[in-house]
């Protein structure tokens, strides 16, 4: 996510924190003066780490934008956030100027720029009780859709719902990620151990993300029939969101808990008989 235009600048950047305990934090350091900018620390302190790390990264490029051009938090407009992430994007339209970014954003993290800069505007301004305008246009509702009835329980919403100005709407849906036949064999094929077949195996009949497979724990794998944890009958294995020493994490979980040395909840996924073969 690090900035890639032509008018970039070092001064500011994320820094990496970590704590006692294992855990770790993300903070916008101002180099020149070698002090933490307030305004995005007390933003960023509401959120857990990796979100942390997305949002510091995704402020840290807005901030520069507003060093090289001049503009002010405090007294910045919402048209000049809208016209920042159109020099960000892919769909750049003049005349506002040379894009922002050499390599730019896809509509995924576009949105995601643009749910972080409301958020960032919003509690600046709310805290600071400055610029009305910029918080006011921040704050638009929009009446609920189809869509968001089907999403809501039982179809009941309230009368409007929080928009955001800033972004183009929701991205595309995408098609779960699956692999192109024959894909599985020629890796299973190409891999030269058995730590990497087990790698391919497990992450092609699980559905695991990387993350969730080196989060493992081997009190998480529950891989003989009717385990006492009764969560299901047959072989299983339990994603729990922990902080672990190889800095590996699931991106969600659900809670979970540890009696007498056996894992209940998380996130449950069936460990196919390859699974459970593939493992020394």
């Amino acid at each position: 996510m690090a900035h890639t235009g032509p008018k970039a600048t070092d001064d500011i950047r994320v820094q990496l924190v970590n704590h006692r305990g294992g855990q770790r934090s993300y903070l916008v350091l101002d180099v020149a003066s070698g002090s933490v900018h307030n305004r995005a620390d007390k933003f960023l302190s509401s959120f857990c780490e990796g979100t942390q790390r997305t949002y510091a990264y995704h402020l840290v490029d807005h901030l520069r934008w507003l060093a090289v051009n001049g503009y002010r938090e405090d007294s910045i407009t919402i048209q000049d956030l809208i016209r920042y992430l159109a020099l960000c994007g892919a769909q750049h339209y003049g005349p506002l100027g040379t894009p922002w970014r050499a390599s730019p954003l896809g509509e995924s993290a576009e949105a995601v720029r643009a749910t972080c800069l409301k958020g960032y505007y919003l509690d600046l301004t709310t805290r600071e009780n400055v610029n009305a305008e910029l918080r006011t246009a921040l704050s638009t509702r929009r009446l609920p859709n189809a869509s968001d009835r089907n999403r809501s329980m039982l179809g009941h919403l309230t009368l409007s719902m929080a928009a955001n100005p800033l972004s183009n709407g929701a991205p595309p849906r995408k098609h779960p990620r699956m692999l192109p036949d024959g894909t599985r064999a020629a890796m299973l094929d190409a891999v030269r151990t058995a730590r990497d077949r087990m790698i391919v195996t497990w992450l092609s009949d699980s559905g695991m993300r990387i993350g969730e497979l080196c989060g493992l724990w081997f009190c998480d794998l529950h891989l003989r029939k009717n385990h006492p944890c009764g969560e299901r009958q047959g072989p299983h294995a339990h994603i729990v969101k922990r902080l672990n020493p190889n800095r590996a994490s699931a991106k969600r979980g659900f809670p979970a808990m540890v009696v007498d040395g056996i894992v209940t909840g998380g996130t449950v996924r069936r460990a196919s008989p390859a699974m459970v073969c593939q493992l020394p």
